[in-house]
């Protein structure tokens, strides 16, 4: 049988520096924070007060039935955006395309956390009669890919992938999968996340997770640099569309870059800490170059995970070393859209792989911005400050979540 290769054809981004992918890249590429003080709850009794929110935001015309963004979490709002911008950029909805063979995997690292609070406050201030009917389909992960099949018709596989902050790279990884096996023609795959929440910040915080610079929110987030005193949270949702290289071409649609590697392995070592020696996340990224046949030195770009937490930069920069040996210093650019984004946990890789394949595009690697005191442990070209012209044939992202969960995807231009 004759490889099925995979192209991505369609973006859809929402995002803190904006509610579609070109203002968020323009974002990106100005070096501009999409972070600021928390407007969606009141803060006065936490220790954090700053996050990376999406504003301005307005779900109803991204769904067919308007009043259905009233019967849904705002993770699946987010995702629904995210999927019809994706959607309409690929041209995947045209009715010649057999929807039969369109899968949907777009996935969330928490889900409805905002319908969950809501809904028990309500049980425990009312009663149950008060309980939302909408509650449980409202609240469970996998609704955001069941309604996206729903309103497109969309009848391939359908599924959602939780593994915290690798979510969205496991979804576009396996739908990539799926789509070399067979299984489907072309996919839309990413991840969602809206959990500036009680709740969630609460939780988060009280771990030691998040930064406390809440008098400079614009300079809290800042991977590898040495000041740096955790991530900040953000929201949003990246979503694209993968296809069959044969089936994009012969439909004349614009294919942004192939999907040439994807990796994935478990750290197996603690419920919240990286391995050590970035051991785990070094096996993922060999993974995703045996799978593109590609030998390290090919690997133009890497965008990191880069969350800005003390340990997991230092963890990060072994595993880029350990995979790319001498090229890691000699040639390599490395940088962290998340100095700009904030952490957007469950769509952290959707949003990543748009900078990705944007940057392919343009020949501008997006930077990382407050690196003003590099730390000497994490001793690679980071792109401080701002954004670097340079033409680039490849890239690879890098996502790794709590739990151990390590997912790499690795583009390239055609």
């Amino acid at each position: 049988m004759t490889e099925r290769r995979v192209v991505i054809t369609g973006i859809g981004v929402v995002s803190p520096l904006g509610n579609d992918l070109k203002t968020t890249w323009e974002g990106l590429k100005a070096g501009r924070s999409g972070i600021g003080e928390i407007q969606s709850l009141d803060t006065t009794d936490y220790q954090v007060k700053i996050g990376g929110e999406v504003r301005d935001f307005d779900p109803a015309p991204y769904f067919k039935n308007p009043k259905d963004a009233r019967r849904t979490d705002r993770y699946t709002n987010l995702a629904m955006a995210a999927s019809a911008m994706a959607i309409e950029d690929s041209g995947i909805n045209q009715p010649e395309i057999d929807h039969s063979r369109v899968g949907v995997m777009v996935g969330s690292g928490i889900g409805g956390l905002g319908t969950l609070e809501r809904e028990h406050a309500k049980l425990i201030k009312r009663g149950p009669s008060k309980v939302s009917p909408f509650v449980i389909p409202m609240m469970i992960s996998n609704i955001a890919s069941g309604i996206i099949s729903i309103d497109y018709g969309f009848g391939g596989p359908n599924m959602s992938i939780v593994t915290a902050c690798a979510t969205s790279n496991h979804s576009i990884g396996e739908a990539w999968r799926m789509i070399k096996f067979g299984d489907a023609e072309a996919f839309v795959a990413g991840g969602a996340e809206g959990t500036i929440l009680p709740m969630g910040l609460a939780g988060f915080s009280n771990m030691k997770a998040l930064s406390t610079r809440n008098e400079e929110p614009t300079r809290a987030s800042r991977p590898f640099d040495t000041g740096r005193d955790g991530f900040v949270m953000g929201e949003g949702a990246g979503v694209v569309i993968l296809e069959e290289y044969e089936h994009a071409k012969k439909r004349g649609a614009t294919i942004y870059a192939e999907l040439a590697g994807y990796g994935l392995s478990a750290d197996a070592y603690h419920l919240t800490s990286p391995h050590p020696e970035g051991e785990g996340a070094s096996r993922c990224m060999d993974m995703a170059l045996k799978h593109a046949g590609m030998n390290p030195e090919e690997v133009d770009y890497v965008n990191a995970h880069g969350t800005s937490t003390p340990l997991g930069d230092i963890c990060e920069t072994k595993a880029v070393k350990r995979t790319f040996g001498d090229h890691a210093k000699n040639g390599l650019v490395v940088s962290s859209t998340k100095s700009m984004t904030g952490h957007l946990l469950g769509a952290a890789g959707g949003v990543e792989i748009a900078a990705c394949l944007m940057a392919l595009q343009e020949g501008v690697i997006p930077p990382t911005i407050n690196l003003e005191d590099q730390d000497p442990e994490c001793d690679l070209d980071y792109v401080p400050q701002t954004a670097r012209e340079l033409p680039i044939k490849s890239a690879l992202s890098n996502s790794f979540g709590f739990g151990g969960h390590n997912a790499s995807l690795l583009v390239r231009s055609l």
